[in-house]
């Protein structure tokens, strides 16, 4: 056997292995693959499955069971099921730190839980990163591929590795949730169905700083408040319609993302000091985070 019949015959094995712990999942509007994440336990691309779905079928290797919907998280794209009856499964070790150029393999599932499979090259790498959401992932990860029904599905290294779950980022860019944060996440979503995030209760726009103003503030964009929550932690702390966010707690908020990193869970409950810009001056308010509600 020469080294690309032998390269094409490990590709196989390795998408034998993740049949295992791969899924099939049917939704009335779409086929989409999910990852098994122990047990009775499914992880899934939280995009990919309806927004009123209650009870779903998961499909694997031929055999269906119901699940249900335990939680899920639109900032970090995940979402986790509850199976009726137990799949047994194992999931790999975390896979080695990655380069770009190296190849990876996205398994998913058909309409009979029987695996599929795509090689992709990574395209990208980065650090962790705030979604337009909220969410934190622990690390950019971007390949060189489009997904369909797969989506959802692990992402593996040729070692075997995984990597964590597919997903299709912004303008249809594949991009992986890694293992980290599908951890980080996915306990919190069965107990609680959500995610709490930090909530100030106010509705904000991105402006630039008139130029007049630019000495004065030392930023050239911010947020503007343009509608707030009645008794939110905006309104109970004095901010009103038209005030320009500078900084929380010292740090620049020009854009949403910058102002998702200062609004996590770890926040909640804490006071946190805003500078504002109103009517032409500075002030700083000091604002109670409170969880956001549930939608």
């Amino acid at each position: 056997m020469d080294l690309i019949e032998q390269f094409s015959a490990g590709l196989a094995d390795r998408i034998a292995e993740a049949a295992g712990f791969t899924v099939g999942i049917q939704t009335e509007k779409r086929q989409a693959s999910g990852l098994l994440w122990r047990p009775g336990v499914v992880i899934a691309s939280e995009q990919a499955l309806p927004d009123d779905v209650d009870t779903l079928r998961v499909v694997h290797a031929g055999q269906t069971v119901k699940a249900t919907l335990a939680g899920r998280d639109p900032s970090t794209n995940v979402a986790v099921l509850k199976l009726e009856a137990p799949v047994e499964s194992a999931l790999p070790a975390a896979a080695a730190p990655l380069r770009v150029g190296n190849l990876t393999v996205l398994v998913g599932a058909d309409s009979t839980g029987h695996p599929t499979a795509r090689l992709a090259m990574v395209h990208a790498l980065g650090g962790a990163w705030q979604s337009m959401a909220g969410g934190r992932i622990d690390a950019l990860i971007r390949l060189d591929t489009r997904l369909g029904a797969d989506e959802g599905g692990p992402v593996l290294s040729l070692a075997g590795g995984l990597i964590g779950m597919s997903t299709s980022g912004p303008r249809r860019r594949t991009i992986v949730i890694p293992t980290a944060t599908l951890a980080r996440v996915v306990e919190p979503l069965l107990a609680e169905g959500r995610i709490a995030r930090g909530w100030l209760g106010v509705g904000l726009q991105p402006v630039r700083i008139p130029d007049s103003l630019h000495q004065t503030t030392e930023r050239e964009t911010g947020l503007m408040v343009v509608g707030m929550a009645g008794g939110g932690p905006a309104e109970t702390a004095g901010m009103l319609p038209g005030d320009i966010v500078l900084d929380i707690d010292a740090t620049p908020v020009g854009g949403f993302r910058a102002l998702f990193a200062e609004l996590g869970a770890d926040r909640i409950g804490q006071t946190a000091v805003l500078r504002l810009l109103r009517a032409g001056a500075i002030q700083t308010i000091d604002v109670t985070i409170a969880a956001r509600p549930a939608q």
